[in-house]
């Protein structure tokens, strides 16, 4: 494990220097700072992403200078990355959740960070971003904060195990922002009450403000701050964005489609996968935190009995999780691959 360390602070550390990250013909400019001392687990990530959008680069790169200077923190990394295009849809294009886990891994590497203490948040456009974003990239933060955004068309359906605030100006009607906010805090509310154990959220609608609150959203930073990720909880809900990802929590699904949804729950010795479409090739993962592996594992869906038996711990296991994200805290040592029944 320390050599990889070594090997990947080595093959980084340039991007880190320039503060500017590269995938293809596509570059993330970044800046930070860090704040306060670090506590005994490891820095606290903030992830701020600006305004703007379809607009002049003259004016996003205003609004990432705004950015930088928007929140303040008492402790942890405070990072504004300026996005890499200019459209529109600039915060919640393919390219940025490659970007962004890179971004994590370069703030463990370096800063101390400790993966799980990274938050999310975004205004405006970075609000449209984090709408997007923290649903499909769950498992990468501990909370995540919507500030002034739309939501376009995704779902808070994966928002199960992230708690998530919502902040809206009262008066922010462009494209019916306040309106769609208040439909996303019911809609928010809905699912806790059918899911006690998931769902977490804050939702502040600012009465009398339009699209700048006046910084009465910064309240969502300590909120934030108060939650830490769990990486392996007892239920997941997985609803497929149409950008893909091959894994969510301790779940792996190897053909990914496009608003695929997923639903595993975890008891005991058993796995139960409680909805996924007929066909789907999934892999679940496990370490000895979330059951014992010396003893007999049981994987089930519906009324089919999936597999049966002792999971070995495996070095092949381990390599893989841990190279899929370079997140330490992401290494699990064993899994079950299963099909689920149907065509």
């Amino acid at each position: 494990m320390g050599g990889l360390r070594a090997e990947r602070r080595t093959a980084l550390r340039a991007e880190l220097d320039a503060r500017v990250l590269t995938a293809g013909d596509l570059t993330m400019p970044f800046w930070y700072s860090v704040n306060g001392d670090a506590p005994a687990g490891g820095r606290s990530l903030y992830i701020s992403m600006h305004g703007g959008g379809g607009a002049p680069k003259e004016v996003n790169d205003q609004q990432w200078e705004n950015q930088k200077r928007l929140y303040k923190i008492d402790e942890g990394v405070y990072l504004a990355p300026r996005a890499p295009t200019d459209t529109w849809n600039l915060w919640h294009q393919g390219h940025i959740d490659g970007f962004f886990d890179r971004l994590i891994e370069l703030m463990v590497l370096f800063e101390g960070v400790n993966p799980d203490r990274v938050y999310l948040t975004g205004y405006s456009a970075g609000g449209d971003g984090t709408y997007q974003l923290a649903p499909r990239m769950a498992d990468r933060f501990a909370a995540a904060a919507m500030m002034a955004g739309h939501p376009n068309e995704t779902k808070p359906d994966g928002l199960r195990n992230l708690p998530f605030a919502l902040h809206m100006g009262g008066e922010d009607a462009a494209y019916d922002r306040n309106k769609i906010a208040r439909e996303w805090q019911q809609k928010l509310d809905a699912l806790r009450e059918a899911d006690p154990g998931g769902y977490e959220h804050q939702v502040e609608i600012h009465a009398g403000k339009g699209h700048w609150m006046d910084r009465e959203d910064a309240v969502a930073l300590p909120w934030m701050a108060g939650h830490t990720r769990e990486l392996r909880p007892d239920k997941i809900v997985w609803l497929q964005d149409d950008v893909l990802h091959e894994r969510f929590y301790w779940l792996k699904n190897a053909k990914p489609q496009a608003r695929e949804r997923l639903v595993a729950s975890r008891d005991g010795q058993t796995i139960t996968i409680d909805e996924a479409p007929p066909g789907a090739e999934l892999f679940v993962r496990l370490d000895d935190t979330m059951l014992d592996l010396d003893q007999e594992v049981v994987v089930r869906c519906g009324d089919a009995e999936l597999f049966r038996g002792v999971v070995p711990r495996t070095l092949a296991t381990i390599r893989v999780t841990l190279a899929e994200r370079h997140d330490p805290r992401g290494i699990f040592t064993a899994e079950v691959a299963v099909t689920i029944p149907g065509s």
